[in-house]
């Protein structure tokens, strides 16, 4: 496996890095989103191998919506977790933000690739304006830290109705509020990036 085959860009940390980190994007996006380069620059300047890829609906096309199936997508992921695992003697840590970060607490939570830690930011509980088609089905079977990045705006799902979610999770887990932040997670106010790496290491400690 090679950082082209999964469509991956390394940030890499000046020194030897003390774990690699995987993260991905959301359904319009690609790994080109301004939010994964800030939190992949934060891993890395931390003094962690961050890596930031495209989902496999994303590699066969440019734009638009993810098409093809949800399998497919959560076998990119476990390729890019197994990637990262080559790479490093130190923790994995994965996620992504919004479907892409779905899906990857899909595969942690079917067991299919093995992380340290998952960092899912703007997870999409429910579409926007319908909570009862709750997307929380797997998150019993999470079974290693995770750390929720939410905006306190995102139509998404509310950090109410977060906590809540968090509840089904059997293990050590926080969330890290942004206040005023939509799905984006655009904030003047507060670093996001780096209040997600604070949590995530904590989680890890």
């Amino acid at each position: 496996m090679t950082l082209e085959q999964i469509a991956g860009i390394a940030h890499e940390p000046a020194g030897m890095a003390t774990g690699a980190v995987v993260l991905t994007h959301g359904a319009g996006g690609s790994r080109e989103s301004p939010l994964l380069v800030k939190i992949c620059d934060e891993w890395a300047a931390r003094g962690w191998l961050a890596i930031r890829y495209n989902l496999p609906y994303r590699r066969r096309r440019p734009k638009g919506p993810p098409s093809g199936s949800a399998a497919s997508d959560q076998a990119g992921i476990v390729e890019a977790v197994e990637f990262a695992r080559a790479l490093t003697s130190g923790p994995v840590v994965a996620g992504g933000h919004s479907y892409g970060g779905r899906m990857t607490s899909m595969v942690v939570a079917d067991e299919t690739a093995k992380v340290d830690a998952l960092t899912l930011f703007s997870y999409p509980l429910h579409p926007p304006g319908k909570p009862e088609r709750a997307r929380t089905e797997h998150l019993p079977r999470i079974s290693v830290p995770t750390v929720f990045t939410h905006g306190t705006a995102d139509p998404f799902g509310s950090i109410e109705e977060l906590r809540s979610a968090l509840a089904l999770i059997p293990t050590a887990t926080e969330i890290v509020e942004i206040t005023g932040a939509r799905h984006d997670l655009g904030s003047k106010s507060l670093d996001a990036p780096a209040l997600a790496v604070d949590a995530a290491l904590r989680l890890l400690a």
